[in-house]
Parts: structure tokens; sequence; C-alpha cells
């Protein structure tokens, strides 16, 4: 009796595994490709190209209130990721959006799908340090995760800092291909 009761505890226990193994897919950048057809506000990206290649309109100028969640931001780089965390031991995406905003006294939804929801759609080349990036890690065109717009290089390269399921929390790049084929729209809070 004592060994079956053992049996399906870790049947259960492997089920439960699984699911959580299942959400990570899911949730904050797993690695599964994502058609590179995407809306990005009002103008559709045709190609990777076009977001690698980008005629930003960025002038360089952040306010201070942009700043200090910039800062508040690259603190935690290097945090772990934690699906469903949102404190410095770990961070989802979505968490760590929400703490950092929240840091500095603006109120995010929780889920990275009701965050896109926020905000003011804009198109990715009017983005700029403190807005949102919203990428579909899970293939189709669901919201499965954000980013923070770190800074745009001269070259019209847009940095984000995330919540990677893989490295934690990391500023990266939309010239990097599978953040470039993941992307969705851009969304201004602030």
């Amino acid at each position: 009796m004592k060994k079956c009761l053992n049996y399906k505890y870790v049947n259960s226990k492997t089920i439960h595994s699984l699911l959580i193994v299942s959400l990570l897919t899911v949730s904050c950048g797993s690695s599964k490709k994502v058609a590179s057809n995407k809306s990005s506000g009002s103008k559709a990206v045709s190609n990777t190209e076009s977001l690698r290649n980008l005629d930003s309109k960025f002038n360089g100028k952040i306010s201070k209130s942009i700043n200090e969640i910039l800062k508040d931001a690259e603190k935690y780089l290097g945090a772990p990721y934690k699906f469903g965390g949102n404190t410095s031991s770990g961070f989802d995406c979505s968490g760590f959006a929400v703490k950092v905003f929240e840091e500095n006294d603006y109120k995010l939804p929780r889920r990275s799908a009701d965050q896109a929801e926020t905000g003011n759609t804009i198109d990715i080349r009017e983005v700029k340090p403190g807005d949102l990036l919203f990428f579909a890690t899970a293939g189709g065109t669901r919201v499965s995760h954000v980013g923070i717009v770190h800074d745009i290089g001269n070259d019209g390269e847009v940095k984000f800092i995330h919540a990677s399921t893989t490295k934690g929390v990391i500023i990266s790049s939309l010239k990097e291909k599978y953040w470039n084929k993941a992307y969705l729209h851009a969304k201004r809070i602030l």
C-alpha cells in the first residue's frame, strides 16, 4: 500500500512539474519563434529589417521621472528570473515592470497582457526610454512578455530592460533576431 501511495505522489509531483514548465514556456521569454509580420501601433512591420534599421524620432532628452524609473530598473540588473516574482530575489517580466513603476508611484496591472492594454499605442519609431515593449514569445500574437525601453542608440537601435527566463534582469536589443521576431507593439504609459 505504501508503495502505491508513493507512486501516486510521484505522478502528482511529475504532473505538477510539467504544469510549471508549461507555464514558463508561455510566459516571459520562451524560445519559440514567432512570425515577423506584426503591427506596431499604426504602421505594420513588414519584415525584420524594418526594426533593425529604425529612423527613430527620439531626441535624446528624458524627463526626471523617466530617468528615475530607469535608475530603479538598472539596480535590478542581474536579479534572477522567478515565475510570479516581483522582488529583487526574483522577477518575471510583468512583475519587474510593476515593481519598477510602483517604486515611482505608477500603478501597472500585474499581467503583461493587461499591461499591453494600458497607455497609448505608439509606433516603434516614436519610442523613448520608459515606454513599454510587448512581445509574443509563445507563438501567435498573444502578449506574453514585456520590457521597458532603456535607451535608443544614434542608429535607432532600441534597447530594453526586462526579466528574461534564462538570464534574469538584462538589457536586450530589438536588433537581436529573437526579440525582433517576437515584437508586437509599444505603449507609452507616462
